[in-house]
């Protein structure tokens, strides 16, 4: 047993085993090593590349056109790009609280899964950052952003942060792949662990505080809306994790115990009702008699972002009795079940920002009243007739693009990296 330890192929897992079991591990090792040689992994990097590419020539062509090429105007001044920023930030946090929990409080972890989870950290702060990026308008701003930044601004919180934890969790990868080799202490993997999880719940709050404190926006100004965020990135993090470990696990990559595959169904199930509960809360604030409140949640319950509504409301739910469920807790079914959360979560985040632009606590002149001009292409009744924004397809191909560059970066890891349990 000592052999196969030093071997390094349960280097996450302090679980012991029988010594069928170790063969069952050694024979799944041979199929990790297969795995990398696999043209399914060349055919996803291929694929991902060419996407990229094609996101980068529909950038240009933002670029050279100008920001009217998209749906964003001053009444949706912010729309697909925003929402997937927010979108990638939580599936990138909760996939390194996962990873740092365990190791931060000397617990149980999930098996080998933590370099994984810390990789999809990083491709999801990519996204992120590259969604940040295309919102600019010209990459030329992200440099001005730096050079003539406003340190009391939380748009600039977010932005020092972000680049702080994208930082953080390269090292962090770093730390723990010299741990495996013995060339790092406990203790310094141990601190860093706590640095990288203080790291991540706190780009998710700043992130919410840049909504929150919007005090023209009703549906954004909330103290709520932190601890929201921080329970959403744990929902859609963790489901992220789950899915491409499963997956990982059929393609012979990483070699993992069912347990543990249970292990994090059950917490995304609890995930799931907390976030839901938050919710929930929310809306019966929202909903008192006598506020704009009403108004808010009637246009989430049955108004025009109903369709959202309902995908993350019954979507969770089915998450969560999928789940909490044991018979139910089968790969196949435990795969649909983060896809539902991780849907549910973008919903949400789609909510948030598109409805926060709806109804305003207070009327702009000239930007935002009962006599804006909301629809300069339609007919003079149409004009007036809502508010709500819809992508245009280059921004649609760009965001693509930015998703393709995040999925050619975790497969590359997956390739060149050693981000399984052990250099096998």
């Amino acid at each position: 047993m000592s052999e196969y330890m030093q071997g390094g192929v349960i280097a996450d897992d302090d679980l012991d085993f029988s010594a069928p079991r170790q063969r069952e591990r050694a024979h799944e090792a041979v199929g990790a090593r297969a795995a990398v040689k696999s043209p399914a992994l060349n055919i996803a990097i291929g694929v991902s590349a060419v996407v990229t590419v094609i996101g980068l020539v529909l950038w240009a062509m933002q670029l050279s056109g100008g920001m009217v090429q998209t749906a964003m105007r001053n009444l949706d001044s912010w729309g697909l790009y925003i929402t997937g920023f927010m979108f990638f930030v939580g599936l990138s946090a909760g996939g390194l609280i996962i990873s740092s929990v365990p190791k931060a409080f000397g617990i149980a972890g999930f098996g080998g899964i933590s370099k994984v989870a810390v990789f999809s950290s990083i491709a999801c702060t990519v996204c992120a950052i590259g969604l940040v990026v295309v919102d600019m308008g010209q990459p030329f701003r992200v440099w001005a952003l730096f050079v003539y930044s406003n340190m009391g601004s939380p748009l600039m919180w977010d932005i020092i942060v972000l680049a702080t934890y994208l930082i953080l969790s390269c090292v962090y990868l770093w730390a723990q792949l010299r741990a495996e080799r013995g060339q790092m202490s406990a203790v310094a993997l141990r601190v860093i662990s706590v640095v990288a999880l203080v790291c991540a719940v706190l780009v998710h709050s700043v992130t919410a505080w840049i909504f929150g404190l919007q005090q023209g926006h009703e549906m954004w100004h909330t103290a709520l809306l932190a601890p929201w965020f921080v329970s959403s990135a744990l929902v859609c993090g963790t489901a992220l994790v789950m899915a491409v470990v499963i997956g990982l696990r059929a393609a012979g990559y990483l070699a993992l115990d069912q347990a543990n595959v249970v292990k994090l169904a059950k917490l995304l199930g609890a995930f799931v009702l907390v976030d839901l509960y938050f919710f929930g809360c929310d809306l019966l604030t929202e909903a008192f008699p006598g506020g704009a409140g009403a108004e808010v949640v009637a246009m989430l319950v049955s108004g025009p972002l109903a369709p959202f509504f309902w995908v993350e409301v019954v979507g969770c739910a089915a998450c969560a009795v999928i789940c909490l469920t044991p018979s139910l807790r089968r790969n196949g079914l435990l795969v649909a079940a983060s896809l539902l959360a991780i849907a549910g979560i973008f919903c949400k985040r789609v909510q948030l920002l598109v409805g926060g632009f709806q109804i305003a606590n207070l009327d702009l002149p000239f930007a935002m009243n009962s006599m804006s001009v909301t629809n300069w292409e339609g007919t003079l009744t149409e004009a007036y007739a809502g508010m709500v924004y819809w992508p245009t397809p280059l921004e649609f191909g760009v965001t693509l693009g930015v998703v393709a560059l995040g999925c050619l970066i975790f497969f590359l890891g997956l390739k060149f990296l050693p981000l399984r349990p052990s250099d096998q």
